[in-house]
């Protein structure tokens, strides 16, 4: 292959960029760059390397430059999410300049769809989106952390919370092209982030993380009218899934463990709007006399808010999940995979 000058060529094109930039940088930071490369791309660059006679250094100034800004760019990106990057950059470098730089960057990274989104304030989404179809906030909100998600869950019409849950525990697989135009509505002017290979999110275990984030009044809602319009799904989120309630699932050790951990105003409020069955398995497993006192306070305590009483109810199973996470209760959730012995 006849040897070239780098600047022989005007518009480089990626490959040929990336075969300059090694040669700038040298032998040695070169070979620890080529460390991380596949076997194919190894080759190409060091043919594209050897074709390359001279680089000139206005050349090398430029490409440098653009490589020191892309790596600005996703330092930001890492640092505030593509908005917070392209907001920095337009400051820095002008609108334009900072948009062609977040394309490059989008477009060599495999950026998990709606990356800037994370980066947005639950109730400003929520606004945003509460509009959109079902379909579509179920998509977004599969995309989310479980925590995000949550909250832009339980502030959705109450039929709308059912009609989203379902869609997220009965997502598959979304083809690119279905993502980027939901993007699109979300952000205007910015590259698709997302790879040409169909993405995987959704599915039971994503909506069982939100429910165990929303709060109490949300998740009984959603899991009470699945039951009715969809026994089947409704059955598998409770198997992967923790509520008061099920306390009576629990062994006399795990009950007298969480308890430990559950202040005596708040065990107070929660068993204000407990079952029987529950209220009795709790008080069986402390002593006669804190029994009594908190009976006594409960009855004290008059009309209590149905609000106070799910929060505090939430408060416990949230104690108690962190306790499962750590191993230090174990909850049958049913099946013949929990036996423990």
């Amino acid at each position: 292959m006849p040897a070239k000058n780098a600047q022989s060529k005007q518009g480089l094109n990626g490959r040929e960029k990336a075969a300059t930039l090694l040669i700038a940088l040298g032998p040695e930071y070169s070979a620890d760059i080529f460390k991380h490369l596949k076997e194919d791309e190894i080759e190409e660059l060091t043919l594209e390397i050897a074709s390359i006679k001279s680089v000139s250094s206005e050349d090398k100034e430029r490409i440098m430059e653009e490589f020191y800004q892309i790596c600005l760019a996703q330092n930001y990106i890492a640092e505030g999410g593509i908005g917070y990057a392209r907001e920095i950059l337009e400051k820095a470098l002008g609108a334009q300049k900072a948009l062609d730089i977040i394309n490059k960057l989008t477009a060599s990274l495999q950026v998990r769809p709606f990356e800037f989104v994370r980066k947005t304030d639950p109730s400003q989404l929520l606004n945003f989106i509460q509009k959109e179809h079902p379909q579509t906030i179920a998509l977004i909100l599969a995309y989310l952390s479980a925590q995000q998600a949550s909250q832009v869950l339980s502030g959705l019409p109450a039929d709308k919370q059912v009609d989203v849950a379902r869609r997220i525990a009965t997502m598959d697989r979304t083809s690119p092209d279905v993502i980027k135009e939901v993007e699109n509505i979300l952000i205007k002017n910015l590259s698709s982030l997302v790879s040409e290979d169909f993405t995987s999110a959704g599915g039971i275990q994503a909506i069982v993380d939100i429910l165990n984030s929303v709060d109490r009044g949300t998740e009984r809602h959603i899991i009470e009218t699945l039951d009715i319009e969809d026994t089947e799904l409704a059955e598998e989120i409770k198997k992967r899934m923790f509520v008061f309630e099920d306390i009576l699932l629990l062994d006399s050790r795990s009950i007298q463990r969480f308890l430990r951990e559950v202040e005596n105003n708040v065990l107070g409020v929660a068993l204000k709007g407990a079952t029987e069955e529950v209220s009795k398995v709790i008080f069986a497993n402390m002593s006669k006399r804190l029994a009594e006192m908190i009976k006594e306070d409960i009855e004290f305590m008059g009309p209590v808010r149905l609000k106070d009483v799910e929060e505090a109810q939430q408060k416990i199973v949230n104690s108690i999940r962190r306790l499962e996470d750590s191993g230090e209760i174990i909850i049958s959730r049913g099946g013949g995979d929990e036996i423990v012995v």
